[in-house]
Parts: C-alpha cells; sequence; structure tokens
C-alpha cells in the first residue's frame, strides 16, 4: 500500500471520529483542518458511505452521523461527560505544548462514542466552564520534546542535552531522566546528570537541542517523589518565626520548601522546614515576606539574607 492510500485511510478514519464527535461537521472545515480540498473530503465522505457508514447529509449545513449510529459501543454516564468537559479546560490551560495534538486526538475519540444527547450537552456547557490565575505557556524550542523524554524513560536510553542556564551560558549534559513534573507555571524533568554525577532539575522550555541515545541507564530509579523530596539527601533544618497576619498567604508554599512542623505561639507561628534550598531557592522565597519574619537558625541563612538584601540594596 503506497503513502497516498495510508495517508487517505488514516484521513478517512479521522473523518470518522470528526462525525462521531460533533452533531454536524462542515465540508470547508474538515478541509482545513486536513490540508485539502473540499472536492477531496467529498470523495472521502463517500468512501465512508460507501462503507456502509450511516451518513446524514444537509444542505447549507454539513455531515452528521445518523443518530443511533456509534463505535465502538462505549457509554458514559451524564455525569462522566460533565468530568470530561471540566477536565478538558484544564488541560488546554496547564498541558504542555509537545502533548497537546495527541490530547486533542484523544478526546475526539472520546467525543466520538458519546450519545447524540450528550454531544449536545457538551456544546451547551463547555463554553460555561473556564480557568483563570494561570499564566500563559512558555514556547519550547523543540517541538514533541516530552513524548521524547517520555519514551527515553520507558526505553531506559540516557539523553543528550543542550541547556540554557538561569545566567544564560549553554551546557551539554548527558542525562538519565526520573520524571516529568508540572510546578509553578513551568514543566521540569528530574534526572541523574552524569557531568554532576547527581540529581538535576532541568526546566524544559531551556533545552535547547535534545536527542535520545542508545546508552542504557548505569542505574535504577525509584518513583520521581522520591528525588523531589530528597534529590542528595543534604537538607538543612530551618526555624522561622512568622507573623500571626501573615501565615495565611503561605499555605501552599510552607509546604513546597519543606514545612515539617507549625507550632503557634503568642507572638507568631513557629515554622520547622527541611530543605535542600537553603543557598539560593530558600532565602530568596523568604525575602518575600522578610519583613514579618524572624530567621531562629541556621545561622547561615541568616547570613544568606543578609548577602542578598545587600546585593540588592546597591542595585537601588
Amino acid at each position: 500500500m503506497n503513502d497516498h492510500y495510508l495517508k487517505k485511510l488514516d484521513r478517512v478514519t479521522a473523518i470518522l471520529t470528526q462525525l462521531q464527535s460533533k452533531p454536524i461537521v462542515r465540508a470547508q472545515d474538515l478541509a482545513a483542518k486536513f490540508d485539502v480540498s473540499i472536492r477531496t473530503i467529498y470523495r472521502d465522505v463517500k468512501t465512508l458511505e460507501n462503507a456502509g457508514i450511516p451518513i446524514v447529509g444537509e444542505a447549507g449545513s454539513g455531515y452528521s452521523l445518523m443518530d443511533g449510529y456509534r463505535l465502538p459501543p462505549v457509554m458514559f454516564t451524564k455525569e462522566e461527560v460533565l468530568s470530561f468537559i471540566t477536565a478538558e479546560k484544564l488541560m488546554q490551560k496547564f498541558l504542555h505544548q509537545s502533548l497537546g495534538n495527541h490530547y486533542q486526538s484523544a478526546m475526539e475519540k472520546v467525543r466520538s462514542v458519546l450519545k447524540y444527547s450528550d454531544k449536545n450537552l457538551i456544546q451547551n456547557i463547555e463554553k460555561q466552564i473556564d480557568v483563570y490565575n494561570y499564566h500563559p505557556k512558555t514556547e519550547d524550542n523543540i517541538q514533541n520534546i516530552i513524548p521524547i523524554i517520555l519514551e527515553s524513560i520507558a526505553e531506559k536510553k540516557q539523553l543528550h542535552i543542550e541547556y540554557k542556564t538561569i545566567d544564560a551560558k549553554i551546557s551539554t549534559r548527558i542525562i538519565e531522566v526520573v520524571g516529568v513534573f508540572f510546578e509553578f507555571n513551568y514543566w521540569y524533568i528530574m534526572a541523574f546528570c552524569m557531568m554532576r554525577k547527581d540529581f538535576r532539575q532541568f526546566r524544559i522550555d531551556r533545552i535547547l537541542q535534545i536527542f535520545k541515545t542508545q546508552n542504557p541507564f548505569l542505574q535504577e530509579y525509584g518513583q520521581i517523589n522520591d528525588y523531589r523530596q530528597n534529590p542528595n539527601g543534604n537538607k538543612t533544618k530551618v526555624r522561622l518565626l512568622v507573623e500571626k497576619k501573615i501565615i495565611g498567604h503561605l499555605v501552599n508554599s510552607k509546604k513546597y520548601y519543606g514545612l515539617i512542623e507549625e507550632i503557634e505561639r503568642e507572638d507568631g507561628f513557629e515554622l520547622i522546614f527541611e530543605t535542600d534550598w537553603i543557598k539560593e531557592g530558600f532565602p530568596r522565597w523568604l525575602i518575600t515576606f522578610a519583613d514579618f519574619a524572624e530567621v531562629l537558625e541556621p545561622q547561615s541563612l541568616k547570613d544568606s539574607l543578609r548577602s542578598l538584601l545587600e546585593t540588592i540594596s546597591k542595585k537601588y
């Protein structure tokens, strides 16, 4: 079978999915979606009709499937349909762009098995749901990057990357990826860096080049959360005294930075942390509310905070 017929088969199958996903599908929309002429769409629809698919053509409106016809025989409850719509809105906002087309294709397959009445339910409700308080997605330098990363994890093959650090330097690394995670509006990979001989986080939008090598992993890894919680085993205990009026604003971030205990006192809340980011991350976070907090220990955090404030004051 040549490439022409393979492309036609894929397109005809995709058109059937579109017909099963929506009450009405216009020929011009299909032509634009698959980058072919309207006449080609007419021929593809005719192919489906010759195969016994009950397509109804509505003049000036488009095509639809005869009500009651659906493949495969999967049924969803109305509550499940509504959960799909809500989840889709969340995914549209937070899904990484390299997975976007794959997710959209998967959702079209889900929609294709819904009853006609449920399709109308989707059309009536999906514009009434939205997600706010998010930031625009960052643009990657490489298309399809997360599938490449996930393949390397599944196949246990090392990755070669070129990475731009926070100070704009370019670094070449060989890494063994443990997992992928989303945090504070960015996608990251947790990996063992062969150059550093330690675990490192890499922000995906800063990867300039990537390719999967044929070199197998040199060691076995556990779950990603094992390494995010304790990437190198060298945690530092931190004690802060925080004023009560600010504690409500730290609900999520204090857990992220390693909160292990919270004690209410007359003069505020004593927060106890175990953190790996004592040199950089923790003092930069602390500076955002430092006027409402006191560092009880360690002295090294006080020194780091003082040095950071001095650097800032020189600039202003």
